[in-house]
């Protein structure tokens, strides 16, 4: 089947690239000449661990191109819609400008019974209203809503192995012929028994956001519990391994620290709030509020340790920061706990140098006057006090005797992933948000 994939940002670029891996004829179209560029040259415009290997080997296959000319989706039967939703300027509420300008340039080039499926976040009654511009425009032409459930580093596995799909259709020809179609898109996946479920618009656009908010709500859940941790002398590591093993609650994020960042989590829990006040049904989740309070506190109090671990004052002192993306396995520096403990910790005059194995240009972007270094060596060397805010594996299973070149042996382990009693033993003193 010959696909189009307009937007090829995060979400499109793999959604292109793993359609392609899947068999099908894809094109990839997006405003951004040089990201096109650069993904027709075969080089990923982010990090993106096993992407770069799908986009060569559908370049080689030949099927797999990008462009910045919409009439270049002439052909295409099957039509994904994968541009941001970034959050306003203005409020918390989701911009649906990039969204209905993707729909008004492909509205031209659409034939009849071509299928348009929406694969990015947007507030529910988004699917409804963009079906009738759809059908006025090109009556016979239909419109499912797919939502994607992408985990930044694991991205093309999850498109290509999905644990679960949802197709959000109309009633009637319409809905019968977009399962269709979407059916014979994901036969591999369908194959494999995933499952499917076939829902109406709104489901499918509730989907994903109330996916991200109960994720989100358990990670800010442990993070208070910290809070309590820390006041009571508990150790939170243990809390969440005994409260893990109950299969009510799972042990999967209940891992205490700085807290969730990235371009999805933030913007679709404010989003969602927003969106739900228009509804009339603001209750219903204003508990998000105080979830969303609860991970931007992690960060405060992250920066509390480090005043408290140089004795009151970081002016003048040396802090070395090993990671700053949001999470492992990605550049992504949306939002990121990381770049946010940096900056007020330069502010208030503390020398900070930071490393990152992946993100130190989406760093340099966000934050120039950040010393960046390639290494945790550079890093942490004259370091009074080491910072590791992004659970890199490389970090993860660093040696204590591999950054004895710090003016102190202090460590304040942001992600409670070092093994203390290692760090501990070695000499050094480690402190971790929630544990005594």
């Amino acid at each position: 089947m010959k696909i189009s994939v307009i937007g090829c940002g995060y979400l499109g670029a793999v959604h292109a690239a793993s359609m392609a891996k899947l068999g099908h004829e894809v094109v990839g179209i997006d405003v951004d000449a040089g990201k096109v560029a650069a993904l027709n040259a075969g080089t990923p415009p982010f990090y993106e661990p096993g992407l770069r290997a799908v986009l060569a080997a559908a370049r080689k296959r030949g099927s797999l191109t990008f462009s910045t000319d919409i009439a270049d989706v002439a052909g295409a039967v099957v039509h994904f819609v994968a541009v941001g939703t970034p959050q306003r300027k203005d409020s918390d509420a989701a911009d649906l400008h990039y969204v209905d300008a993707a729909f008004e340039a492909l509205l031209p080039h659409l034939r009849s019974g071509d299928l348009v499926v929406g694969k990015s976040t947007v507030p529910v009654g988004t699917a409804s209203r963009l079906d009738l511009l759809l059908r006025s425009a090109v009556p016979e032409a239909s419109l499912a809503w797919n939502p994607e459930f992408l985990r930044e580093g694991f991205a093309v596995k999850d498109t290509v192995a999905p644990d679960r799909l949802v197709y959000g259709v109309p009633g009637g020809n319409h809905g019968d012929r977009a399962v269709a179609l979407l059916d014979e898109i994901y036969a591999n996946a369908l194959a494999r028994k995933t499952p499917r479920l076939v829902v109406d618009f709104a489901t499918a656009e509730l989907v994903k956001v109330a996916a991200n908010a109960f994720l989100a709500t358990k990670i800010s859940f442990i993070n208070a519990m910290a809070e309590v941790a820390e006041a009571t002398g508990a150790d939170v590591t243990l809390l969440a391994d005994a409260i893990g093993y109950d299969r009510r609650i799972g042990r999967k994020f209940l891992n205490s620290g700085l807290g969730f960042g990235g371009g999805c989590l933030p913007k679709d829990i404010r989003a969602f709030r927003a969106h739900a006040e228009e509804l009339g049904v603001g209750d219903s989740v204003a508990f998000l509020g105080e979830v969303d309070a609860i991970n931007l506190r992690c960060r405060d109090r992250m920066v509390d340790l480090t005043f408290d671990a140089l004795g009151g004052d970081v002016r003048g002192k040396r802090v070395a920061i090993l990671g700053l993306a949001f999470k492992p396995k990605s550049d992504d520096v949306r939002d990121a706990p990381a770049l946010a403990v940096a900056a007020r910790l330069m502010a208030a005059g503390a020398i900070v140098v930071a490393t990152d194995p992946a993100a130190l240009e989406t760093a340099r972007l966000v934050l120039p006057e950040l010393q960046l270094v390639a290494s945790a060596g550079e890093a942490v060397t004259g370091a009074d006090v080491v910072l590791l805010l992004t659970e890199w594996k490389e970090y993860r299973h660093l040696a204590p005797s591999a950054l004895d070149t710090v003016a102190s042996r202090s460590i304040l382990d942001g992600r409670n992933c070092l093994p203390r009693e290692v760090w501990e033993g070695a000499g050094w003193r480690y402190r971790s948000l929630g544990r005594p």
